[in-house]
């Protein structure tokens, strides 16, 4: 590790501002394994050894009506899907909320929503409003890269009371990828409307990766990106095993987990206690999450030491 990039990391430490130099530092810093303790430092004083996680059940927006039963382990159930307009999300939202007990339901993804709208902020306002009144406990997500001026959306979604639980990057990879984690650093109260950043792209097949790349985006993520407090991993679109090293490099929270096997293996091989044994592995605790971020129930990794 070279002087200034434990400069840097020191600065971090101590809560200090940085500057220019100090942000290239650490975009040029290629020491993966350096990057990776720092990241974790810095994770493991927000969060100690905790890691959460939520088991989800994706809802196609057009099927919501169709009803179903419900996982014993979902602790979100998420309405995917562009609604065709306002009232269909409204009445997604209401006939999921119908069923799904104490189970938060949440949806969308927030550019939909303002397409909905014509990009009208007054609009947007009240449509979420409109959600939240069906029952919608938070929207899905935003793409980072879709948010070219994001401080006035961020007042309509605090003056609204519906936030967001992730903030993605949406379509961007490699160094365009590097170059939004550092804007979205410098986004004043994003995280009083978002409570998680997830840094990476889901994998995709034809786009193989050695994870390298993939590792240093959620180190730097955690570095740089002060302003929200969990860095996120997709256990669907990553896989089980990426989401898991991820942890070790700053990651905090793991998303998507399946609230059902497509096969009944026994709740040893379920996916909750896959996704437990994983965190414990890692040297964390496992905090199981509903989708309002309420914890459900801790798994000490001293149960298995």
């Amino acid at each position: 590790m070279n002087d200034d990039f434990s400069s840097v990391t020191q600065k971090i430490a101590d809560g200090a501002a940085l500057d220019e130099r100090d942000w290239q530092t650490l975009i040029d810093t290629h020491d993966l394994i350096a990057l990776g303790v720092a990241a974790d430092d810095v994770r493991r004083r927000r969060h100690a050894d905790r890691v959460t996680f939520v088991q989800v059940v994706d809802v196609p927006v057009e099927t919501a009506a169709n009803g179903g039963t419900l996982p014993d382990q979902a602790g979100e159930l998420r309405l995917t899907g562009r609604p065709a307009s306002v009232a269909a999300a409204v009445a997604a939202v209401r006939a999921v909320v119908a069923r799904a007990g104490s189970v938060p339901v949440t949806g969308f993804a927030l550019e939909d929503l303002q397409g909905l709208c014509g990009h009208e902020l007054g609009r947007l306002g009240e449509v979420l409003l409109e959600l939240r009144e069906a029952g919608l406990a938070l929207v899905t997500e935003a793409a980072a890269d879709t948010l070219t001026d994001p401080e006035p959306v961020f007042d309509v979604l605090r003056t609204s009371g519906l936030t967001l639980a992730r903030l993605t990057v949406g379509d961007v990879a490699g160094q365009a990828a590097f170059s939004l984690v550092r804007r979205v650093a410098t986004w004043d109260g994003a995280g009083t409307v978002c409570r998680a950043f997830a840094p990476l792209r889901p994998a995709e097949p034809s786009r193989p990766t050695t994870g390298y790349s993939d590792l240093r985006q959620v180190a730097l993520a955690r570095l740089l990106v002060d302003n929200i407090d969990s860095i996120q991993v997709d256990w669907a679109g990553h896989g089980p095993k990426l989401a898991q090293v991820a942890l070790t490099f700053g990651a905090d929270d793991v998303d998507a987990v399946p609230a059902a096997a497509p096969d009944d293996l026994g709740w040893r091989r379920s996916p909750r206690e896959e996704i437990r044994r994983n965190i414990v592995a890692a040297g964390f605790a496992a905090v199981r999450r509903n989708g309002r971020f309420e914890t459900l129930d801790v798994h000490d990794r001293s149960e298995h030491e």
